[in-house]
């Protein structure tokens, strides 16, 4: 499987708890975390001496973004659209 890219769109394996987060739209009730299998992409990537951080952005279905947060490699999948090249 390949590292995880710019723009590549993921979904989240655990929930993410909303201290963890930047809320860009209060409208939506969280319920403390966002949810296993949420879907974002990934906005910026950046690297610590021993690990590296993406940034996902979460946004709803019409494109509008709600929320953003620093997650870790074991945190999302990156999600595939078609088979990779042998």
């Amino acid at each position: 499987m390949k590292n995880p890219q710019l723009l590549d769109t993921i979904a989240i394996l655990k929930s993410i708890p909303v201290d963890r987060l930047s809320l860009t739209e209060s409208e939506y009730d969280f319920k403390g975390a966002l949810p296993v299998g949420l879907v974002g992409t990934i906005v910026d990537i950046r690297e610590d001496k021993r690990e590296i951080f993406y940034l996902v952005e979460f946004a709803d279905s019409d494109g509008c973004e709600f929320a953003i947060a620093y997650l870790r490699a074991n945190e999302f999948i990156t999600l595939q659209y078609e088979l990779a090249a042998a």
